[in-house]
């Protein structure tokens, strides 16, 4: 069948299966890559919120990355939750020991329902040491203020948060546009010189619960198959749109979305 493109996810794990390294694993297996795992924390957790958030010693967490990059390797990686500066520091550096290129950053740091995810403490080393090290990174509103210590309530907001989010280091910035009003979605990309917009129609829906992770993932698996960077965020962006237009409704809470669904090539 030939070679196979790889990929690893670094995050968290979700116990109700629709965010971290499970709506990874999904959905990089959905995209036809080979998918593997570095976890950060574990969580308790449902449709209805976080119970409990039980993070993996450093030493953990780097021995997980290593020994998967150091014998199968990694076609392209991303991260999700990574709880505290130690952890971030670390896995950026293993990410800059093996030379991962095509590295994806969704910067989680709140849940749907509300739970912390990142201590504050770890924003600064995000913004340090890990935007230095990847490719691109896919915040949405809330975690763009926060990278940013900006406002952002317009498009035009939404590009000055990605040349100050781009001036940390960062090779491309993609803006989600979903918390701004409207029945189109924007989101924007930013590679340091121009900016690519990509639109969708709004879905109203309670099921978006590990929306992010779930875009992220198709990502990184497009990236992982050699995809150019322009046209796997269309794709993964088509992906997403799929996923929560057909979520499964389960649950009594924020559901997850269809780590099933296809998209047109």
């Amino acid at each position: 069948m030939g070679k196979v493109a790889t990929a690893l996810t670094i995050a968290g794990s979700d116990s109700g299966g629709g965010a971290g390294i499970q709506a990874d694993l999904k959905t990089f297996h959905q995209l036809g890559v080979y998918g593997m795992s570095a976890i950060t924390a574990v969580t308790a957790q449902n449709t209805l919120g976080v119970a409990g958030v039980y993070p993996l010693s450093v030493e953990a967490v780097s021995m997980q990355i290593r020994e998967v990059l150091r014998d199968i390797g990694a076609d392209a990686a991303k991260t999700g939750m990574l709880f505290d500066a130690a952890i971030i520091s670390a896995v950026a550096e293993e990410v800059k020991a093996f030379g991962i290129q095509k590295l994806v950053v969704d910067p989680v740091m709140v849940a749907k329902g509300g739970a912390k995810l990142l201590l504050d403490e770890a924003i600064v080393a995000l913004q340090k040491h890990l935007l230095p090290v990847s490719e691109v990174v896919t915040p949405n509103l809330p975690e763009a203020e926060c990278l940013t210590g900006m406002q952002i309530r317009t498009p035009e907001d939404m590009r000055e948060g990605a040349r100050a989010i781009h001036a940390l280091g960062v090779r491309n910035v993609l803006m989600k546009g979903g918390h701004l009003e409207g029945d189109i979605v924007v989101d924007m990309l930013f590679d340091g010189q121009a900016f690519y917009e990509i639109s969708h129609e709004r879905i109203q829906t309670r099921h978006t619960h590990g929306t992010g992770c779930t875009f992220s993932a198709a990502l990184t698996a497009e990236l992982a198959k050699g995809t150019p960077l322009v046209t796997a965020v269309e794709k993964a962006n088509r992906f997403i749109f799929e996923a929560i237009k057909t979520a499964p409704q389960l649950g009594g809470g924020h559901g997850p979305t269809n780590h099933w669904a296809v998209i047109d090539e």
